[in-house]
C-alpha cells in the first residue's frame, strides 16, 4: 500500500473527524505535488563513465581478475578505491554485463 492509499484509507475511516480528513487530504496533495526527477545525478553520470572503463578493462584483460588486479592493471582505473570499484562491479553483475566467480576466498570478475 502506498502512502497516498494509506492517507485515503485513514481519511475514509475517520470521515467524521474533519481535522484528520483535512490532514490526510493535505498529505495527499503534498505527495501529488512532489517533484520526481528522471535525470541522473552528477555522481551517477560519473559512475556510468567508470563502469564503461571497467568493462573496457575487463575486455582487454581477457581472463578473470580480482578487484585489486583490475585497479592495478586497468587503464583509467588508477587511484580508484577498492570499495568504489567493487560497488560498480556489483551493479554490472546485476545488469548481467559481468560474471562473478568465487575461487576459494577470492572473487574474480570477467565479461559475461
Amino acid at each position: 500500500m502506498t502512502k497516498k492509499e494509506m492517507f485515503a484509507t485513514i481519511a475514509t475511516i475517520n470521515a467524521d473527524n474533519a481535522e484528520i480528513v483535512e490532514f490526510c487530504n493535505h498529505q495527499i496533495e503534498l505527495l501529488d505535488n512532489r517533484k520526481t526527477s528522471k535525470t541522473p545525478t552528477k555522481k551517477q553520470k560519473e559512475n556510468e563513465v567508470i563502469m564503461d572503463t571497467i568493462l573496457s578493462a575487463l575486455v582487454e584483460m581477457d581472463s578473470p581478475v580480482t578487484v585489486t588486479e583490475l585497479i592495478a592493471n586497468g587503464e583509467g582505473l588508477e587511484g580508484l578505491a577498492n570499495q568504489k570499484v567493487s560497488a560498480l562491479l556489483r551493479k554490472l553483475v546485476l545488469d548481467g554485463k559481468v560474471v562473478k566467480t568465487t575461487e576459494g576466498k577470492k572473487s574474480v570478475f570477467s565479461i559475461a
